[in-house]
């Protein structure tokens, strides 16, 4: 089969024994160092991107995908906006709330969020029911004054089901003494526990009735949620609903409610991909060490084949192409680790913890057990074409400084 000239002589060079094995030692090397970052570099990121899905899936549970709420003062005209919302083919479920900041009060006092939500409309907006450990979600009776916490914050306010906390809220009440916080004592009906710290510390419910009375609303709200057959829809979707109402509506949805967490987690992978290509760049370092030591190696091959006729540009190509081929196949070997090491992860984990006796990521401490990991395309595809960009560029300086080789000097002493 017809080959270029410099590919030719290039490939023949890659698979030829060389005179100084440490030239090969060095190859090796680089192949070794290439691969191992490149593996190294999906791994890590995919189990970073596995964390992130976690952590997003886990919110995204008790978090509405879109909001629609009023401007300072309660959402009177929310049926109409949740039957217009239902309406809408990329709308899954539509449920009012009423959300307040308070100060939760049993043996210990804790701040928290409490939401008001209709117990029979909450299973459209998010997955409370189901994350219940304790009690029922139909306790909410209006009326009845239940509460529902989280399970880190009963432990933090050190009740159990049963037991009766004290709910003071922001909104003040005229009295002969002066202005007071409201205050009203609850019944622990339920825990819930979601896996995410921020709702099973910072969060509770009640029925929507019995917050409506405690702050006098009336039949106002704080707003409607939103789940959605498509998530990444949400903006738009909310967006439509508040200018299908008409009047001034505050619309927000699960990326813009969360943006520092995800920019946060963006930026930690963002950085843990540039040090983790340090390994790459490794290898790269090796591949121009052991390309200027083979270009010194076979100076008199070089001056024979410049007095043949090669040229120097031709020269050039034929060191380029070995380097090159060096890259590609540490690149290759590199992505084919990676994809087998992160697929086999799991397994390797509960192969050490067995050996050892260890737990890696215990029940008890961490939220999160295993390791859990998306293996995105994308991201292989950039490793792969960072590599080899990388075992490119080791090979220019080498390669031109064998094409810049005097013929006469390096056969001077043959």
């Amino acid at each position: 089969m017809f080959k270029p000239l410099p590919v030719a002589i290039g490939l023949r060079y890659l698979r030829a024994k060389r005179r100084n094995g440490f030239i090969s030692f060095i190859s090796l090397a680089s192949i070794l160092g290439i691969a191992l970052g490149v593996a190294a570099l999906i791994t890590t990121l995919a189990v970073m991107s596995g964390f992130q899905r976690e952590i997003r899936d886990r919110m995204l549970q008790m978090v509405a995908h879109a909001t629609v709420s009023g401007y300072g003062e309660p959402f009177s005209d929310w049926p109409a906006a949740t039957a217009l919302a239902k309406s809408d083919a990329r709308v899954a479920g539509a449920a009012p709330y009423v959300e307040t900041e308070t100060l939760l009060r049993g043996s210990r006092n804790q701040p928290a969020i409490v939401r008001g939500v209709l117990p029979s409309e909450e299973a459209q907006v998010s997955v409370l029911a189901e994350k219940m450990v304790a009690g029922r979600l139909d306790s909410l009776k209006p009326g009845t004054f239940n509460i529902v916490l989280g399970r880190e914050l009963a432990m933090w306010l050190g009740v159990e089901l049963g037991d009766s906390v004290v709910m003071m809220t922001s909104e003040a009440r005229a009295t002969p003494m002066g202005a007071l916080p409201q205050l009203k004592r609850f019944t622990v009906s339920g825990l819930f526990e979601a896996g995410y710290n921020e709702f099973d510390r910072g969060m509770a419910f009640v029925n929507m009735r019995d917050l409506q009375r405690l702050q006098r609303t009336g039949d106002g709200v704080t707003g409607v949620r939103l789940r959605l057959h498509d998530m990444d829809l949400a903006g738009d979707v909310a967006r439509d609903l508040a200018r299908s109402l008409g009047g001034p509506y505050r619309v927000s949805d699960w990326t813009t409610e969360n943006a520092n967490m995800f920019r946060a987690l963006k930026m930690e992978k963002a950085i843990m991909a540039v040090l983790l290509s340090l390994i790459i760049a490794m290898g790269a370092f090796n591949l121009v060490s052991s390309q200027v030591m083979l270009v010194t190696d076979k100076q008199a091959d070089i001056a024979i084949m410049r007095t043949l006729g090669l040229t120097p540009r031709a020269v050039m190509q034929v060191f380029m192409v070995q380097g090159t081929l060096i890259g590609v196949i540490g690149t290759l070997s590199g992505v084919i680790g990676g994809i087998v090491l992160t697929l086999n992860l799991e397994y390797i984990l509960r192969g050490i913890e067995s050996v050892f006796g260890i737990v890696v990521l215990p029940e008890d401490v961490y939220y999160i057990t295993g390791l859990p990991t998306d293996l995105q395309a994308e991201d292989v595809v950039t490793i792969a074409l960072v590599a080899l960009t990388m075992a490119f560029l080791a090979t220019l300086y080498p390669a031109w400084r064998a094409a810049r080789t005097p013929p006469a000097e390096a056969l001077r002493y043959e």
